[in-house]
C-alpha cells in the first residue's frame, strides 16, 4: 500500500465544510433541518426541465442536502473514502474524481428521470468509491449493519444496492458517479503499476 502525504486530508475537509455550511444556510430558510424548502431545491437542485435557464444547478446540486441525515450520512462516507483516495493519488486527482463523478452522475439523473429534481454529493462520492474499488479491492472493510469484514469492492458494490434502490434516491446519479470512478479508478491503476515496473 502507497500513501502520499497525510497534510493532503485538508482539500477532502474544505469540502466537507463548504457542504455544512451551505447546508445549514439553505436549511436556514425553510427553518427545518429535516427537509429543504421546495425553492431552494428547485433553485439549485438538477432537474432536466430547469437546466437550460439554470445551467449552475448541475454543480450546485452537489452541495445541497435535504435533510440532517442526508448531509450526515454523505459526509461521513465523504471522510472515509475522501481521504484514503486523497492519499492515493493526491489532491488535484481526488478533486477531478469528486466533480466529474459529480456531474456525470448529475447528467445521467437527468437523462434517465425526466422532470425529477435532485440534490446532494452522492454521484461525487460514489465515483470515490468506484475509484478505491478498482484501486484497492481486497482491503477488508465492515459494511454497517453487517459485522463481517469483506472485501472492500463487494462493500461498495453492496452498498451501491442497498442505498440506490431505496425510494426518493437518486440512483442514476449513483451509479453515473460510480461508473466513472471505476473508469478512473482503472487509469489511475494502470499509472500506479507502471510507476512500480
Amino acid at each position: 500500500m502507497r500513501y502520499r502525504n497525510q497534510n493532503n486530508i485538508p482539500i477532502v475537509l474544505a469540502l466537507i465544510a463548504i457542504n455544512v455550511i451551505v447546508y445549514f444556510a439553505t436549511s436556514g430558510f425553510s427553518r427545518n433541518i429535516f427537509g429543504l424548502s421546495s425553492s431552494i431545491i428547485t433553485n439549485f437542485g438538477v432537474n432536466s426541465i430547469t437546466l437550460s435557464k439554470s445551467p449552475w444547478t448541475i454543480f450546485t446540486a452537489l452541495f445541497i442536502h435535504d435533510g440532517i441525515f442526508h448531509i450526515l450520512f454523505n459526509m461521513l462516507t465523504l471522510y472515509y473514502y475522501g481521504t484514503y483516495v486523497v492519499q492515493l493519488v493526491g489532491e488535484i486527482k481526488f478533486l477531478i474524481v469528486y466533480l466529474i463523478g459529480g456531474l456525470i452522475g448529475n447528467l445521467l439523473f437527468i437523462l434517465l428521470a425526466p422532470g425529477s429534481f435532485a440534490v446532494g454529493a452522492s454521484g461525487a462520492i460514489f465515483a470515490l468509491g468506484g475509484v478505491l474499488a478498482v484501486m484497492r479491492p481486497k482491503l477488508k472493510v465492515v459494511l454497517f449493519p453487517i459485522p463481517l469484514p469483506m472485501d472492500l469492492w463487494i462493500a461498495i458494490i453492496l452498498g451501491f444496492l442497498l442505498i440506490s434502490f431505496m425510494g426518493g434516491i437518486a440512483w442514476q446519479a449513483h451509479l453515473g458517479g460510480l461508473v466513472t470512478g471505476l473508469a478512473a479508478g482503472y487509469i489511475l491503476r494502470m499509472r500506479e503499476r507502471r510507476r512500480f515496473w
